[in-house]
């Protein structure tokens, strides 16, 4: 039987938010690197027409766009992350949480630190008409969101969080704390970005 792994760069290197996603104990199963890709802020997610809205905590503004982190092809080493071992169908309950993301097969292209022999590595990249190359006027980047991630990376050990910075392109818009203010999220899928 083929062992499956998920390649985690973003808020999915959380152990904590995948739990919750997938409803079970998450074990991070070793450190990875995409080589041949870059990791920016180009997932933009339409912050007025999706499933949650988020309103700016200080003024109370709903931004028109919200940006997540992404993985474009590029050159290099490529960004840090994380393998997640996982089933077929917790697969493809991630491709729920995933939603403006494509599932793509990144089994060649994924160098492990430690050898654990999974068949098959998949990781998620932005649908076409969620890539924003250039960040839409009005975007923002959700506190929340980036505080997870680094949270994430911080707890994966020496020097991780230091390279999701090195292999992380600049915010390139502000980030701000926000206040949900419409929640139709599917469960298991983060509320608080």
């Amino acid at each position: 039987m083929t062992r499956i792994a998920v390649f985690a760069y973003g808020s999915l290197a959380s152990l904590a938010s995948a739990e919750r996603t997938l409803g079970r104990p998450v074990e991070h199963a070793g450190l990875a690197r995409l080589a041949g890709w870059r990791r920016r802020w180009s997932l933009a997610r339409d912050n007025l027409r999706t499933e949650k809205t988020f309103a700016r905590a200080d003024d109370g503004t709903v931004p028109p766009h919200c940006l997540g982190l992404n993985i474009e092809r590029g050159a290099g080493a490529g960004p840090n992350g994380v393998l997640i071992e996982v089933t077929g169908d917790e697969l493809d309950r991630l491709a729920v949480r995933e939603m403006r993301y494509d599932r793509i097969d990144a089994t060649g292209e994924v160098a492990e630190e430690d050898e654990h022999s999974f068949g098959r590595v998949f990781t998620f990249t932005a649908k076409a008409a969620n890539h924003a190359e250039t960040p839409p006027a009005g975007a923002v980047i959700l506190a929340t969101y980036l505080r997870a991630v680094e949270a994430a990376f911080e707890t994966l050990g020496p020097d991780q969080l230091d390279l999701f910075r090195e292999t992380t392109d600049p915010h390139p818009v502000e980030v701000v704390e926000g206040v949900l203010v419409r929640d139709q999220i599917p469960a298991g899928n983060p509320r608080e970005w």
